[in-house]
């Protein structure tokens, strides 16, 4: 954003005879003119990482919405349980990604596969990115943890979320990150040098590289360890075992919604670019379609699920909805900033049938996540990639992704093929990386019997048996051990608590 190049010369040509006097003169004016050239870089600067910065947060904001949705979603007697092990993907992701993910993910220069500098942050800030950087992809990473977390609620020991949440974020995430992110990833957009089918990979803010790998870590979690006691009885049919609070579920689907807007839009990293300097049309511009891409994408999918579900179920189900909701907006992540809106409520339609199509062959093969999210993350992720192959307009995709001429584009928008082979082969390889890395690691915490918790400790509920005490106070601790229902106490009331359900 700097001004045209001051030349002392060509300003003494108009500034009179006295070559001295000129001399001077076009020497202050161009001083003053670098001075405000300085200003202007100086303030673009700010400007682009106090947007980064603000978009950190938002997606850090998702973290409660993770821990909000999870304590919902689980049983009352897990709820402390669950609360701890999001907050404890924030901690030890944040420990684990400063000492090796973001080196892995972005240490360049490096090879296609892997980062090898900034290893702690040494010589961080760059020309390339500040310590804000690190913020927004740190944010990233967890995002990534929690999910998987929730896959495997309510029957996992807590060393198994440590280990597992610690290996995920300092090394399985970044690495793909790595591939699809970085300058130098072997599949990367960003890489004009060595682009994959000509093309490379648009996943934008991570369909694949954040949804997907979280997905498919939670869904071979939640394999080797099986299912929680009861989901299924002994003819395997599907037993519900529903959530305690679906106010908690509503409040961290509202903030996971609120945080979006930090992940989708956020993702251009800056927003001071214009496009086509002088007008009113820039990046700012595409930051704002983004934002409009994303909502539309997830309300188109939660009406969908209300209805779809209605027709199959019977009932009107607030927390169908909210997932519906949350895989619109895990699927039209890859794509939000290089399709049209249009295409951003095809995306979140067809997400919304993926997830229920997901959960039904969840149900049949007799796989248990308490918050669908390997189905959610992983099967809506899935499709947001090949949407993107599908939908992505010619003209943004320029605008995004700068610096190669003829890039293709999506299929059903003229683009041929090549950007669908590329994502067909992201599909692929993430699943690949991820069990190849996350299975063994889940296959040998369970065959060291450091993944599943007792049966009598699953019966009684976590928080009793690890954490010392409910989250909710009861009246009778002692009779949840033996099975009998609880019941709650009413500090506000002098009348007789009543019985509450099964928790």
């Amino acid at each position: 954003m700097s001004l045209p190049e001051c030349s002392v010369s060509q300003l003494a040509q108009f500034i009179g005879p006295n070559a001295t006097n000129a001399e001077a003169a076009a020497n202050f004016i161009c001083d003053q003119l670098t001075a405000v050239s300085n200003r202007f870089v100086d303030t673009q600067f700010a400007v682009d990482n106090t947007y980064l910065l603000f978009s950190a947060y938002l997606v850090f904001s998702m973290q409660l919405g993770f821990a909000m949705l999870c304590a919902g979603s689980v049983r009352a007697k897990n709820t402390m349980n669950i609360m701890l092990t999001n907050v404890l993907d924030a901690a030890a992701g944040g420990v684990f990604y400063y000492l090796f993910g973001f080196a892995f993910a972005f240490g360049t220069p490096s090879n296609g596969f892997i980062g090898k500098h900034f290893f702690g942050l040494k010589d961080v800030p760059t020309a390339n990115f500040d310590y804000s950087y690190f913020l927004y992809q740190w944010a990233f990473a967890i995002a990534a943890a929690g999910i998987t977390s929730g896959s495997i609620a309510e029957r996992t020991q807590f060393v198994a979320y440590l280990i597992y949440s610690s290996f995920l974020t300092g090394f399985v995430y970044p690495v793909v990150s790595h591939w699809f992110w970085s300058g130098d990833g072997w599949a990367s957009a960003t890489n004009t040098g060595n682009l994959l089918f000509g093309t490379g990979v648009i996943d934008f803010a991570g369909s694949g590289v954040v949804h997907m790998v979280g997905g498919i870590a939670g869904l071979w979690g939640a394999l080797i360890e099986g299912p929680r006691i009861g989901r299924f009885d002994h003819s395997g049919r599907a037993v519900a075992l529903r959530g305690h609070s679906a106010s908690l579920v509503v409040l961290g689907t509202f903030m996971l919604w609120f945080g979006w807007y930090g992940f989708n839009p956020g993702s251009f990293t800056k927003i001071l670019s214009p496009y086509n300097s002088g007008t009113y049309y820039g990046q700012w511009s595409a930051v704002g379609r983004t934002a409009v891409t994303t909502t539309l994408a997830g309300c188109t999918a939660a009406l969908t699920t209300l209805f779809g579900k209605r027709i199959l179920s019977g009932h009107w189900n607030v927390t169908d909805v909210c997932n519906g909701l949350l895989g619109g907006f895990a699927a039209i992540t890859a794509g939000c900033s290089v399709v049209e809106p249009w295409a951003a409520i095809v995306c979140g339609f067809i997400a919304a049938v993926v997830l229920i199509a997901c959960n039904k062959l969840a149900e049949k093969m007799r796989y248990d996540d308490p918050l669908e999210a390997a189905q959610l993350h992983g099967g809506c992720g899935a499709w947001g990639i090949i949407f993107t192959a599908l939908f992505a307009k010619e003209e943004y995709v320029n605008q995004v992704y700068p610096g190669k001429l003829g890039r293709p584009y999506g299929l059903f928008m003229g683009g041929g093929g090549k950007l669908l082979g590329a994502h067909v082969i992201q599909i692929l390889v993430i699943i690949g990386w991820v069990s190849a890395t996350m299975g063994p690691l889940f296959f040998v915490l369970n065959k060291l019997k450091l993944l599943r918790i007792s049966t009598e400790d699953e019966l009684a509920g976590m928080d009793l048996t690890r954490h010392g005490g409910f989250a909710y106070a009861y009246e009778d601790e002692g009779s949840h051990r033996n099975g009998t229902q609880l019941r709650k106490i009413d500090h506000n009331s002098s009348s007789t608590p009543t019985p509450t359900t099964d928790l």
